[in-house]
């Protein structure tokens, strides 16, 4: 089974993997370039809007595991 990447990793890399200016992701995101060079190094983390705002700007999705069913219950 693959480990689990936290949202943040997850995010981060794929800022970075896809190498978009951070002027282009401020103006199509509305998430401040500052904010998301810091966050690219790892200095920082961001607010859960901005997340928000960066799944949706990459096709990113979050939801539930499904998990094996117990025998017996």
């Amino acid at each position: 089974m693959p480990k689990k990447m936290p949202i943040t990793d997850l995010l981060r890399q794929t800022i970075l993997e896809r190498g978009i200016p951070f002027l282009t992701l401020e103006q199509e995101t509305g998430v401040l370039r500052q904010s998301l060079m810091k966050f690219a190094r790892g200095e920082c983390t961001i607010h859960l809007d901005s997340a928000d705002a960066l799944a949706d700007y990459f096709g990113l999705e979050l939801g539930p595991v499904s998990k094996p069913k117990r025998k017996g219950k």
